[in-house]
């Protein structure tokens, strides 16, 4: 059985139209011998009506079995090209699936590691405006002092 390489959205179109299309022309070349032989039984019959000989029926014969072999390698082909594609039918869409599948499982994980870091990035908001304010605290306190230094070096 013929192997396909894979891609993004299933078999590789490329691939699986060449392969059909070796089919195709394997199928035509089996009606077209098909068609011939058909015309060159019609022809020994027709001879074999003319002739009646055995040598002629034995021919005829065989070439009915020909036409049977024909007919019988041709229905396979068509069965074993309408196989072909319903299993890779099958594949693409368990492909498919999986690839759907995985992508949820990354969006999902990012979402989570969105939240975590607008949490983490909350946080941080809060503790600078913490930090501001002890530091304007501090600073208004250490100005405070100085203002209170100034005021004692003036009563001395």
């Amino acid at each position: 059985m013929k192997k396909f390489s894979r891609t993004l959205h299933g078999y590789n179109p490329d691939e699986v139209n060449e392969f059909l299309d070796e089919i195709i022309a394997k199928v035509e070349k089996m009606v077209e011998s098909n068609r011939q032989k058909n015309e060159e039984i019609l022809f020994l019959k027709n001879e074999l009506n003319k002739v009646k000989n055995t040598d002629m029926i034995d021919k005829a014969n065989k070439f009915d079995e020909l036409q049977s072999t024909l007919n019988k390698a041709i229905v396979m082909a068509e069965d074993t090209g309408e196989h072909i594609r319903r299993v890779a039918k099958q594949e693409r869409d368990l492909i498919l699936e999986e690839a759907k599948k995985n992508a949820s499982i990354i969006i999902n994980d990012a979402l989570v590691r969105s939240e975590k870091i607008e949490y983490e990035a909350s946080l941080l908001r809060k503790n600078i405006v913490l930090f501001k304010r002890k530091l304007k605290n501090n600073l208004e306190e250490q100005l405070k002092l100085v203002d209170d230094i100034e005021v004692i070096e003036e009563l001395e």
